[in-house]
């Protein structure tokens, strides 16, 4: 039997994620491992922007909720058995935070597409999201300058330009304009 055959037949576990080298980062979905590429520095300067105007808006309205940029661990189950870095997690449940991480369900998931991680952030993702419990979830998509906002609550899908101002599901009064979101 090959060494590739071989690996395919391996069920990982999050024992395997902890045990990894330091810096080496992976996801685990189902008992298979996605190592996870060097974000861009366009891919990061989205996350830090994205993620600064969720907590300045939390702040401002003394919410409760916590806004988490990766690397944060996020184990989606009770199975112990999906393990992601979301790009920004929002989370408003307190109970569900760990020094590790979180425990379940972040409440909003902003995804930002990279060309390795494109299969993951459309597919795979978007069905592991919406079965645990994601309220939201945001992929926000550099190269097509697109926008899909799941609101897995009311079972709606919305997709916008970055021309356009895109409102938040999990809040009453909160929208980016994404038209003024500078990367550069």
């Amino acid at each position: 039997m090959s060494v590739a055959v071989a690996k395919q037949l391996d069920y990982y576990t999050i024992e395997d994620i902890y045990n990894l080298p330091d810096g080496q980062r992976a996801e685990l979905i189902d008992g298979e491992l996605y190592m996870m590429a060097t974000p861009s520095r366009i891919h990061q300067r989205f996350v830090m922007v994205l993620s600064n105007n969720i907590f300045n808006y939390i702040q401002s309205k003394n919410g409760d909720c916590q806004v988490y940029p990766a690397p944060f661990a996020v184990v989606l189950n009770a199975n112990n058995d999906i393990y992601v870095e979301p790009d920004i997690s929002v989370i408003c449940d307190k109970n569900k935070l760990t020094d590790e991480g979180c425990e379940g369900a972040p409440d909003w998931i902003i995804e930002i597409v990279s060309p390795s991680s494109r299969p993951m952030d459309y597919n795979k993702k978007l069905l592991k999201y919406g079965t645990a419990g994601v309220r939201e979830y945001w992929i926000v998509d550099p190269m097509k300058q697109l926008i899909m906002v799941y609101n897995f609550e009311h079972d709606t899908f919305e997709q916008y330009a970055f021309s356009d101002k895109v409102k938040a599901g999990i809040y009453e009064d909160f929208e980016m304009d994404f038209a003024e979101i500078s990367i550069e």
